[in-house]
């Protein structure tokens, strides 16, 4: 076994001076969120929708302002006519072979509109490019919340996988050395060839699971690199001294519980960005029923124009034309088009409120869920403490007694076993607690990045 060992460890040192190893960059939880925030293609869309929202909220400011156009033509025109035909006869000659006509116009012109009154469609498109623009803004807030939460918990849980590589490889360490002094007491014939073979299943057993708990470690880096859109090619090192790995209990006292939910979820209402998106499209729907509604009263335009003409350009200022007015529309009949429209946007409005009202709801329901995760990994974190003292303090009698000959090698094995499930359950406990704390701040909706 130990010439096995011996091998391994060589075929991997030949291995590693085969392969150019350079210094890996350490990645910190703060600069994963601010590659993310720069890199994530939803982060980058939701950007692009409000430059197109804020476009939209100008255009609606845009539509109280005159519209003016100018306009310059150059055309010709030629008539044919035949002998006395009518069209010589008022032109008072008497043409024997016919003839045709050739005639140039040069117009230019500026011309001023201004709509006085729409049926309230003006007012209403700038009351929803106002709500469009606020919705961009909170999806924008929403999407970036969503990515750090993701960001935070995808390294948390690196974190979590490399302090469980740590347990496996203590724990595969401690086992080595049981089976070395069970093979010397071997040889002394103090303790039957049947204790080696045991020993020596369960040092296997351990290679097995911390060969599979360092690739569950490396895959999990490879995830979060993927998640901020960095290349899973290069090495990093992952290590953030802000981030907690142990639990101050101190700190339990002070954790909202149950009885704070209500005010909680009236907390969460306020902040968070998706319900304030389902608010803001209901008023927009509301907008789009009196937009709808407005199309039955009449339509009032100013107009004024200037406008030359002339058969040449350099004749064009002798002739000028100044035109100015108002101008009513009104539709008296569509054939119920307008109609179709009023109920087509109270539906729309009616599922805006179904929608603010599911919207709610869920808010409602993450918030009660995250209070319960906090307080249950609470609960799981100090019961993962006493397990892991009370595992400690068996597995140091199972090794005593099984020393003295008074235990069993079975008894001494059960012991570590239970001694490293309470250890892996202390490290998914406290990670579990820093993993819901985040989670209720994301659902409270609060922080803005």
């Amino acid at each position: 076994m130990k010439k096995m060992i011996i091998f391994i460890l060589l075929a991997m040192s030949f291995c590693s001076a085969q392969i150019p190893v350079g210094t890996p960059k350490t990645l910190t939880l703060n600069d994963a969120v601010t590659i993310a925030m720069q890199r994530n293609l939803n982060v980058v869309q939701a950007a692009n929708n409000i430059d197109a929202a804020r476009s939209t909220e100008l255009a609606g400011y845009g539509a109280y302002l005159p519209t003016l156009s100018a306009n310059a033509q150059w055309g010709r025109s030629q008539s044919e006519y035949a002998v006395d035909s009518v069209y010589s006869q008022l032109l008072n000659r008497n043409i024997a072979s016919g003839g045709n006509s050739l005639n140039t116009n040069y117009t230019a012109g500026l011309n001023l509109n201004y709509t006085i009154f729409n049926g309230l469609s003006r007012e209403m498109d700038l009351s929803k490019s106002i709500s469009g623009k606020a919705i961009a803004d909170q999806t924008f807030l929403r999407t970036k919340q969503g990515i750090v939460y993701g960001v935070q918990a995808s390294y948390l849980n690196v974190l979590r996988n490399e302090q469980l590589v740590q347990v496996n490889e203590e724990n595969l360490k401690r086992e080595h050395g049981q089976l070395e002094r069970i093979q010397e007491s071997n040889r002394v014939g103090a303790l039957a060839i049947g204790d080696v073979y045991r020993q020596q299943s369960v040092v296997a057993t351990d290679e097995f699971n911390l060969i599979t708990a360092q690739n569950t470690y490396d895959k999990s880096i490879a995830d979060l690199l993927s998640l901020i859109g960095l290349d899973v090619r290069d090495d990093y090192h992952i290590a953030d001294t802000t981030v907690p790995t142990k639990v101050d209990s101190v700190e339990f006292s002070q954790l909202p519980s149950l009885v704070k939910f209500e005010q909680l979820r009236k907390q969460a209402l306020d902040a968070r960005p998706d319900y304030q998106v389902a608010s803001e499209n209901l008023k927009s729907t509301s907008y789009s029923v009196v937009s709808a509604w407005g199309r039955y009263l009449p339509g009032v335009n100013a107009y004024a124009g200037y406008n030359l003409q002339a058969p040449e350009v350099s004749q064009l200022s002798s002739y000028k034309d100044y035109t100015w007015g108002l101008k009513l529309n009104w539709t008296l009949f569509d054939g119920f088009l307008t109609n179709e429209g009023v109920q087509n946007a109270k539906v729309q409005e009616r599922n805006a409120e179904i929608s603010l009202q599911q919207t709610e709801l869920i808010v409602s329901v993450d918030v009660k869920k995250a209070l319960l995760d906090l307080g249950a990994s609470q609960r799981q974190y100090e019961a993962s403490v006493k397990g892991v003292t009370s595992a400690s303090q068996d597995r140091r009698v199972a090794e005593e007694r099984y020393n003295l000959g008074a235990g069993t090698l079975l008894d001494l094995q059960t012991a570590n076993a239970s001694f490293v499930n309470a250890q892996a359950n202390k490290v998914n406990a406290t990670y579990n607690y820093i993993t819901a704390k985040r989670n209720l701040e994301y659902v409270l909706g609060e922080r803005t990045y």
